[in-house]
């Protein structure tokens, strides 16, 4: 059984293996001082970078971090520390069926609600549909560590005196922290990858571009223009793009792995 058991987890690990081997070799070749710090040229041209690409997930991921993550914890928190009410039991069941909802579903619903009215692609509304899509992982993950964190705890802060809604804030969710900071950044970097919704919504754009009313160029994007193609340069760029946004999403992990191992490390001392 032990023997099965290995068995399967290397049947597991070995697409991962394969798909990073392939962007290692196919991408790492493309990969520049120039790759990170020029804008693309024209096409059938070499050389250029990916510079106004790499900003622009930067910026649409980050502000969809700053509306879906403080949305997400405080759905959590909620579900966690009122488990029997109506709104929580309707919290859970459509973050449920958020999580299995197709991005290109909430991209369609971002495009009509903001992109549609204003009758322009805009960089707010990828960062507006990714946000959609964090909000329910965030909020699930919150909510199970949440019931972690003992419920003796709770006592101890209500028989200082503490109020229902302090202790919530200052206790549980200060213990339970570690792991929602983990949570959070595995979901920035699971929406970070999103090609659909951003189709519908940022565009893309050839062109620098801090403007988050305009459409705005991602790393998503220009791996599927580039890997669509016809040339083979294009198809070199792809590669490397992925690879960036691979290591992107690598970054993202190990940080989380670090302030979980840093907060928990600072318990133990």
């Amino acid at each position: 059984m032990v023997g099965l058991m290995i068995g399967a987890v290397i049947v597991a690990v070995l697409p991962l293996i394969f798909i990073l081997g392939s962007l290692i070799v196919r991408g790492a070749g493309s990969l520049s001082v120039a790759f990170f710090t020029r804008m693309p040229v024209p096409a059938g041209e070499t050389g250029g970078g990916v510079l106004h690409a790499i900003v622009g997930t930067l910026i649409i991921v980050g502000i969809a971090a700053l509306m879906g993550v403080p949305i997400g914890m405080g759905a959590g928190l909620h579900a966690a520390e009122y488990p029997g009410s109506k709104i929580s039991w309707t919290a859970r069941f459509v973050a449920d069926v958020m999580n299995g909802t197709p991005s290109i579903v909430v991209g369609v619903f971002a495009y009509t609600l903001v992109v549609a009215p204003q009758k322009h692609y805009s960089a707010f509304a990828g960062s507006l549909a990714l946000a959609v899509l964090m909000v329910p992982m965030i909020m699930r993950s919150t909510e199970e560590l949440i019931k972690l964190v003992p419920n003796s705890l709770r006592e101890a802060a209500l028989a200082l005196g503490y109020a229902r809604w302090r202790t919530s804030l200052s206790i549980v969710l200060r213990t339970a922290l570690p792991g929602i900071v983990t949570g959070s950044l595995l979901a920035i970097a699971r929406v970070a990858g999103e090609t659909a919704p951003l189709l519908l919504t940022a565009l893309g754009n050839q062109y620098f571009s801090v403007d988050i009313n305009g459409p705005m160029e991602t790393l998503p994007h220009v791996v599927y223009k580039y890997a669509t193609g016809p040339y083979e340069e294009w198809h070199q760029f792809a590669w490397a793009a992925a690879l960036v946004l691979i290591l992107v999403v690598l970054v993202l992990s190990i940080a989380a792995r670090i302030a979980t191992r840093q907060k928990f490390g600072g318990a133990r001392g």
